[in-house]
């Protein structure tokens, strides 16, 4: 490869680069074509943020967890023991993303939902942040929402139990 065509590829892939950033995009792909057998192949790509989901630890019971972070609002009327694994329970949400809970639309605004909350099928539940993008959480069915699994702010894994909806 000579210097000239090297130069010109640099280029090429530089002006892919701010492409991708003048559009907003997340990733770009393009092969461009010298000739027979000869091409380039190139991926541009950036991430904005990055998840690491650390291993699970085990902990003594006689551990406290921290007083800053906020607590899950788990009581209700009628709900099943806490002991019981909400996951298996049959009115779980689920997330569908890896990201960041939050509970209301805004910082110091109302919660979407709270305990006891009647909720219709596609109602906004809560929001999941992943990747600087904000995803509404609709219901799944309607129902009263019986338990609240997870805390304003708190780390959020894909599968994970959000709320019991009845």
């Amino acid at each position: 490869m000579d210097q000239t065509r090297n130069d010109a590829d640099v280029a090429f892939i530089k002006a892919l680069a701010e492409l991708l950033n003048d559009n907003d995009l997340s990733e770009l792909s393009v092969k461009r074509e010298y000739g027979d057998n000869d091409s380039l192949n190139v991926r541009v790509s950036k991430m904005t943020a990055q998840y690491f989901v650390a291993p699970p630890v085990h902990q003594p019971q006689t551990m406290m967890m921290p007083a800053a972070a906020p607590a899950p609002q788990t009581g209700a009327v009628g709900d099943a023991p806490a002991s019981a694994d909400p996951a298996q329970h049959p009115g779980a949400v689920t997330s569908p993303m890896v990201g960041t809970a939050y509970l209301a639309p805004e910082p110091g605004s109302a919660n979407f939902v709270t305990i006891g909350d009647q909720v219709s099928e596609g109602d906004t539940l809560l929001i999941i942040e992943a990747m600087k993008t904000m995803n509404h959480i609709p219901a799944p069915r309607a129902g009263v929402v019986k338990r609240i699994l997870v805390a304003d702010g708190s780390p959020i894994e894909y599968g994970a139990p959000l709320m019991i909806i009845e």
